[in-house]
């Protein structure tokens, strides 16, 4: 099988806190970790809201595409970017992910098949709690079934996931799954990676 591409989410408006992309995880900024961990092999791209900082652009070497429906979500973000990709599968990883790596990738590459179209983490059996933002989709039904969602106004990726026929794999490894959203947060990820 064919590398599935990537897109990185990197257009969120991240209200919590501010600027959290361009945050130090590491040696670099939270957006460069991230794509550097996902990239080697793979055609990556960002989806963005606009120009990426000076600092971010000169280490990233990836097309981005701008999110064409402005505050909408991770949704309309995707949409806009699988739109300009070709490959039929794309993993979708929000920027703010430091410890999601091509590893994670392959693991879940495993399980494609012609049957499903969308392969997607689970935190575990019982909680059914899951990570669109860490997921496989094939990219034409991610295309086919999201505009519905997105034009109904809710933009939940939970609910294109619904519409599609996807695989749910058990991933018990929490720490793939940290992001970023809060100061307290930042802080937990920098203790971690010293």
């Amino acid at each position: 099988m064919t590398l599935a591409s990537v897109c990185i989410l990197a257009g969120g408006e991240a209200t919590r806190l501010p600027g959290k992309l361009s945050m130090a995880v590491g040696d670099v900024p939270m957006l460069v970790r991230v794509y550097r961990n996902v990239s080697p092999g793979r055609d990556t791209w960002l989806s963005t809201k606009g120009p990426l900082s000076e600092e971010i652009a000169a280490l990233v070497d990836a097309p981005q595409v701008v999110d064409r429906w402005p505050l909408r979500g991770p949704l309309s973000g995707l949409l806009s970017t699988l739109s300009e990709m070709r490959s039929e599968w794309v993993f979708a990883i929000a920027g703010d992910a430091p410890f999601v790596d091509a590893a994670f990738i392959d693991r879940l590459e495993a399980h494609v098949t012609p049957q499903y179209d969308a392969i997607v983490p689970m935190h575990d059996e019982n909680t059914k709690r899951i990570e669109p933002l860490a997921s496989l989709y094939r990219r034409d039904a991610f295309l086919r079934e999201g505009m519905p969602v997105l034009l109904g106004g809710d933009g939940a990726l939970r609910l294109v996931i619904d519409r599609l026929r996807a695989r749910f794999v058990p991933v018990r490894d929490d720490r793939a799954f940290a992001n970023v959203n809060t100061p307290d947060d930042y802080a937990k990820i920098r203790e971690a990676l010293t």
